[in-house]
């Protein structure tokens, strides 16, 4: 009788054990998702706010440059044209990760991530580029203003 007691103390300390482990593996996977899905929502509004930016700059640029007639302005239903798309394209990821993130596997968020991180490292120098021609466009134009006024 004293051995099938402490067979079964055994068992039952085994299986409580297991219990325990498994609920900290539910526990760190599910937390490790809930990190990834958080990750995923801010590169997604990092990315917008970086393409709403780029929009923005765009949309100032060829304002300035269309002061000014001898500056061709073809270019902008092309730039306006790929914004566009790359903010279509950002909401097809926010309506994938609204209706796939809860049931998709933590590879498939990472992936999504991941692709999104590329996206926006394309993009950086394409901002700072736009920012720097801004910057050059107004110094020129505030010389030809200058110069316009001195005549």
């Amino acid at each position: 009788m004293n051995d099938y007691l402490t067979l079964s103390v055994a068992i039952l300390l085994v299986l409580l054990i297991a219990g325990a482990s498994w609920g900290l593996i539910l526990r760190r996977r599910q937390a490790l998702r809930s990190r990834s899905l958080q990750n995923l929502l801010d590169l997604a509004d990092r990315l917008e706010a970086d393409l709403k930016t780029c929009r923005s700059g765009l949309q100032q640029a060829h304002a300035v440059m269309s002061l000014n007639p001898d500056l061709p302005a073809a270019s902008e239903q092309d730039a306006r044209h790929a914004i566009d798309g790359g903010l279509r394209a950002l909401l097809q990821q926010r309506l994938w990760i609204r209706d796939h993130s809860s049931h998709a596997g933590q590879h498939e968020l990472d992936e999504a991530a991941r692709s999104m991180r590329s996206t926006d490292e394309r993009l950086q120098p394409l901002l700072q580029a736009l920012t720097q021609a801004q910057r050059d466009l107004n110094s020129a134009m505030r010389e030809h203003i200058r110069r316009e006024s001195d005549t």
